[in-house]
């Protein structure tokens, strides 16, 4: 597995470890994300997660790896709700509540090519390959129209606007767009 990455900029209630191998004897607490995968035979993200409020115990949370490439990212950021986690293995993200592992929300960007975390707008960016999806507090926040034929790339956040670029199959060329953050539209030029 590729060394996976830390985006912990959110405060979160939460601790995390990373296994290099699922444990032999499995905890009492055990969740497979999603529930019923045929994926986990491919390989899987396993990590014992430790939630901070008291009366929680600890669990192992097996993710389900999406694709064997270095360029979709493995790793966990904390996202703008405290109590939930994002695990993203091998493109495949899924948001945790760390309290109620049983709740989850996989999302349906697959894969996701990078994540971006806004701490100052209250979200968690999911760029796929045509369009970007944000996550909030309560869950979804918004996700864009279509951006790009073929690869979204992200050249800088300024305030409440994104920049980036997306390749348009007609022209054959990289387009600028900026989105509005607050509400995931696109700004007129």
């Amino acid at each position: 597995m590729i060394a996976p990455t830390f985006g912990l900029t959110f405060p979160h209630t939460w601790q995390v470890e990373i296994l290099q191998a699922r444990p032999v004897i499995l905890p009492a607490r055990h969740f497979v994300y999603p529930r019923e995968v045929e994926e986990i035979e491919r390989g899987a993200l396993e990590m014992v997660v430790r939630p901070d409020e008291l009366g929680s115990t600890p669990f192992l949370a097996t993710c389900a790896l999406g694709f064997r490439d270095p360029a979709v990212p493995t790793g966990i950021w904390s996202a703008p709700n405290p109590r939930e986690m994002c695990a993203v293995s091998g493109g495949y993200a899924y948001i945790i509540d760390t309290a109620a592992p049983e709740h989850f929300t996989m999302l349906s960007y697959r894969p996701v090519l990078q994540v971006h975390p806004i701490v100052n707008q209250g979200l968690l960016l999911f760029v796929g390959h045509r369009s970007i999806f944000a996550w909030g507090k309560e869950g979804e926040a918004w996700e864009t129209v279509k951006l790009s034929d073929e690869g979204v790339t992200v050249t800088g956040i300024e305030g409440t606007v994104l920049r980036g670029l997306g390749w348009n199959m007609m022209t054959d060329k990289e387009t600028p767009f900026a989105l509005d953050l607050q509400a995931g539209v696109l700004l007129t030029k």
